[in-house]
C-alpha cells in the first residue's frame, strides 16, 4: 500500500470525535474533490510503498488503541482487507474512512466503524480541470450499490460535506434513495470550511438544519484544535 503518513492525534470528526487515534493515511484517490483538504493524497499524491508488517510496526509503538484507516481512498487497495483484519486481531478498534465509491476486490474490510463520506455535486472540480477530472469525478462519485454494501457490513456513519442549502437538499434526497434502513441518527452534516471563521459561521447555520432534519452536526474539531496542519 502507498502510505502518505502514520501519526497519533485526536479524531476530529464524526461520532468518535475527541477519541485518541492513530491515523494510517493511504495515498491515492479515484476522486478529485475541489475542496480536498489532503491534496497530497489525491491531486498530487505523495507517500511510499509499505508492507503490512511495515505498517503494523509503525502503528504498534503509538499509544492509541483506536486506528483510523483513511486517505485518499483506502478502498483502492486490496491490502486494506488483511490490514484491518490484523489490526482488529491485535485488539485495535478500527475505523475506515471512505467516500464509498469503490471497493477492494475481496469486498468490504471488517471494521468497527465504517465512516462513509459520499461526495455531493458541489465537490466536482471545474469543467476545465486538466486530466478530465470533472467528468471522471462526476461519473464515479455516486455508487449507491457500494454505499448499501458498506452500511450493511459494519456499524456506520454517513458524513456529508455541506456548504449550501442545495447541498443539504441533495444529501436528504440521497439518504431517502438509499432507503429506510439508513438510521438518520447516523447521518452527519459537516460544514465545508478552511478557516475557523468559516467553520463557526457555517456550523451555526448547519446546526439548525440538523435539528430540523434529525441529522447530527459534525464539527471539524481538528481545524480548531490544530489549524488543519498536516500530521494532526
Amino acid at each position: 500500500m502507498r502510505i502518505a503518513e502514520i501519526y497519533a492525534s485526536l479524531q476530529g470528526e464524526g461520532l468518535l470525535a475527541g477519541t485518541p487515534s492513530t491515523f494510517v493515511r493511504t495515498s491515492g484517490c479515484n476522486l478529485r474533490c475541489v475542496w480536498c483538504d489532503t491534496p497530497f493524497t489525491s491531486w498530487k499524491p505523495q507517500g511510499r510503498e509499505m508492507t503490512l508488517p511495515d505498517i503494523l510496526s509503525a502503528v504498534e509503538p503509538l499509544a492509541p488503541r483506536h486506528v483510523v484507516v483513511t486517505g485518499g481512498e483506502p478502498m483502492l487497495f486490496d491490502d486494506v482487507v488483511p490490514l484491518c483484519a490484523e489490526l482488529r486481531s491485535r485488539g485495535f478498534h478500527v475505523t475506515i474512512e471512505t467516500a464509498g465509491s469503490v471497493l477492494p476486490s475481496p469486498g468490504p474490510p471488517r471494521c468497527d466503524l465504517m465512516s462513509i463520506s459520499p461526495k455531493l455535486a458541489s465537490s466536482t472540480p471545474p469543467a476545465d480541470t486538466p486530466g478530465g477530472w470533472a467528468r471522471r469525478h462526476e461519473a464515479s462519485r455516486r455508487r449507491d450499490d457500494i454505499l448499501r454494501t458498506l452500511s450493511a457490513s459494519a456499524p456506520y456513519q454517513f458524513k456529508f460535506v455541506v456548504e449550501s442549502a442545495a447541498d443539504i437538499d441533495e444529501a436528504v434526497r440521497w439518504i431517502d434513495d438509499l432507503g429506510s434502513d439508513i438510521d438518520r441518527g447516523r447521518v452527519l452534516l459537516m460544514p465545508q470550511a478552511r478557516t475557523p471563521e468559516e467553520l463557526a459561521t457555517r456550523a451555526e447555520w448547519l446546526a439548525k438544519e440538523c435539528d430540523r432534519l434529525g441529522f447530527r452536526l459534525a464539527e471539524r474539531h481538528h481545524l480548531l484544535w490544530f489549524g488543519g496542519r498536516r500530521g494532526t
